[in-house]
């Protein structure tokens, strides 16, 4: 009873330490666990700001799709109302409209032109290339000639330009990285007898990633010798399956891992004191994607609490009676508690301790002394 009144306090005390105080004490971090980046520019002069309209390309794909549509929605509406501005401009200057009154034998530049709705019609027709056959331009007007091949043309570059920029961002490769996911918890426990930090990654496509690798960035405040705070100072951390790190072989989920050695940010740090490091591991994973040859990549990141000291991920891979081979997602994030080492310096100082008890020592300052035998140990 003792022990569950112990556990049940623990975890009332961590469930209103989350709700009720997790809003006060959440740490910033600079990648969402979704992989947005979370940045702000300030104080951008404007003339840098015009050189997102030079990279128009670029800034089109980048909008939201709620501003995309209203462009394309504008960018059509609003050419179709300009050049039908134009018809009925042309209509009004060679007198084609009824208000003046044209006798029976005058030939319109546009037939059926009868005002400006008629003309908006004109060129939305003409545009699309509807061609409805009610009006239509008549060799009696060069402008009205060259201002249709004017509208077709440019009307071809509107149509290419816009369709190809809702074509690009749907299948813009970062939309293929929403389905690699990533464990919510990152997690410290031996490995091949090695203190490692473990990450569990998962594709939920069937597939591939070719030529996929992993690598990750520890974002911490640091100062230098020279006295200089850099916020945010990036350490490499290298992350390896048993196979490497090159080439993965991303079928199903990977556990991968991080040694935490002598060269490792995590080498001083322990369960007692992580909590009070102010970090935040980053991790990517790029690949190319195997039906569009487009490259993409996933990231996510963990701050100190999301880093557990002890626990092991749950297996969840396991092969059926018919040797098919079968992933059991609903293990995917769980953990399990595990022995593990209290730091990483006590595990190395552990084996070192081993490593002397198999080992012999020379004593240089002994020294083997003969005896002779005397008269009196003589028979």
């Amino acid at each position: 009873i003792g022990v569950l009144t112990e556990r049940m306090f623990k975890y009332l005390r961590k469930y209103f330490a989350i709700h009720l105080f997790g809003h006060s004490q959440r740490r910033a971090r600079l990648v969402s666990k979704d992989g947005r980046c979370n940045i702000e520019f300030g104080n951008v002069e404007a003339q840098s700001r015009l050189f997102f309209f030079v990279d128009i390309w670029t800034t089109v794909l980048d909008l939201k799709w709620r501003y995309k549509m209203t462009i394309f929605i504008a960018v059509f509406l609003g050419s179709w109302f300009f050049f039908g501005l134009l018809w009925y401009a042309v209509a009004y200057i060679h007198k084609d409209l009824p208000e003046f009154h044209p006798s029976s034998n005058h030939t319109p530049c546009v037939d059926n032109i009868n005002g400006l709705t008629s003309a908006f019609l004109f060129s939305l027709e003409t545009q699309v290339t509807i061609g409805y056959g009610y009006r239509c331009v008549t060799e009696q007007c060069g402008t009205a000639i060259f201002l249709l091949v004017f509208q077709s043309i440019l009307g071809v570059i509107i149509n290419a330009f816009m369709c190809g920029a809702i074509l690009a961002k749907i299948s813009r490769p970062k939309k293929r990285a929403k389905t690699i996911t990533f464990s919510k918890n990152a997690v410290i426990s031996k490995r091949g007898g090695k203190l490692c930090l473990l990450i569990r990654v998962a594709n939920l496509r069937k597939s591939l990633l070719i030529g996929s690798h992993i690598y990750g960035k520890l974002l911490r405040t640091t100062v230098t010798p020279e006295g200089e705070t850099i916020i945010l100072d990036q350490v490499d951390i290298n992350f390896v399956i048993d196979a490497g790190n090159e080439n993965l072989f991303f079928i199903s989920p990977l556990t991968i891992y991080h040694v935490i050695d002598h060269n490792s940010p995590f080498f001083h740090m322990a369960p007692e004191n992580i909590l009070q490091q102010d970090f935040e591991l980053v991790v990517f994973l790029e690949g190319t994607v195997e039906s569009t040859s487009a490259t993409c990549q996933a990231r996510t990141s963990y701050i100190p609490e999301e880093v557990l000291w002890g626990y092991g991920f749950a297996p969840m891979v396991s092969k059926t009676k018919e040797g098919k081979y079968r992933v059991d997602f609903h293990n995917f994030g769980k953990t399990v508690a595990v022995d593990t080492p209290h730091c990483a310096l006590c595990l190395y100082n552990e084996k070192d301790a081993k490593a002397r008890l198999k080992r012999g020592y020379d004593n240089p300052n002994f020294v083997l002394a003969e005896v002779s035998e005397t008269d009196d140990t003589k028979m």
